[in-house]
């Protein structure tokens, strides 16, 4: 699941994109409402956390712009200005939620799965499939029972095939969701995290399978057996 965070503050930035990262979250950053924009263009967010003291224009500007040309893109504001009346004037220019700095980074992840579940963005806190079990809140994953060690681009390649469980998923949505607009990806990195999944799950036990669809994508169902690499 992707965000795109608009911060022109390169240490909060940088914050927030090692937190949310390790969450499973694909981040792109924009320091301004240009950048901003420009990105909102190019890729599609599941949320957007909103600066309102950027260099080039006013966030809320930016916001009630945005609102006008129908995005419904939820926005959650994340600010230094928290007196009652900038919550009132951010709330009433579209955002969906607002945040004060400084803020507590657990409450933050609080309320971006807030927002998103409301959108209907992030479907439910647990998936399941076979004898996998992920908890979207906890990101933690489990088989038979049994935690089951996965760093985060592993354990977001799985929660997207979880969610489209059955669904072949297009080998360029998992690399959008991963990535958005960095420059981590290359031909074969996909392939990489795939791989290495299997080889987790299969180490593990688990009775799911990732089929590889040529020239498509990749396809969880649920297996006879223990996952085998393939």
């Amino acid at each position: 699941m992707k965000l795109l965070i608009v911060e022109d503050s390169n240490s909060l930035a940088g914050l927030l994109v090692a937190h949310l990262g390790q969450r499973g979250y694909a981040l792109d950053r924009a320091a301004d409402a240009a950048g901003a924009t420009r990105a909102m263009a190019a890729a599609t967010y599941a949320a957007v956390l909103l600066d309102l003291g950027l260099p080039d224009e006013d966030g809320v500007s930016w916001l009630r712009r945005l609102r006008a040309q129908g995005d419904a893109t939820p926005v959650i504001v994340v600010t230094a200005r928290a007196g009652v009346a900038d919550r009132v004037t951010g709330l009433a220019a579209g955002a969906d939620d607002y945040v004060a700095k400084p803020f507590e980074i657990d409450e933050l992840v609080a309320r971006v799965e807030a927002v998103l579940r409301r959108s209907g963005k992030l479907l439910g806190d647990a998936l399941a499939l076979g004898n996998v079990v992920f908890d979207a809140r906890a990101r933690q994953v489990f088989v038979d029972g049994a935690a089951m060690a996965c760093p985060a681009r592993e354990m977001a390649t799985l929660e997207l095939l979880l969610r489209q469980s059955g669904n072949v998923v297009p080998k360029r949505f998992i690399e959008d969701h991963l990535y958005g607009l960095s420059n981590d990806a290359n031909p074969n990195t996909t392939e990489v995290y795939v791989y290495r999944l299997r080889r987790l799950l299969a180490v593990a036990g688990a009775t799911v399978a990732i089929h590889t669809i040529r020239g498509v994508g990749y396809l969880l169902a649920e297996a006879t057996g223990p996952s085998a690499v393939n």
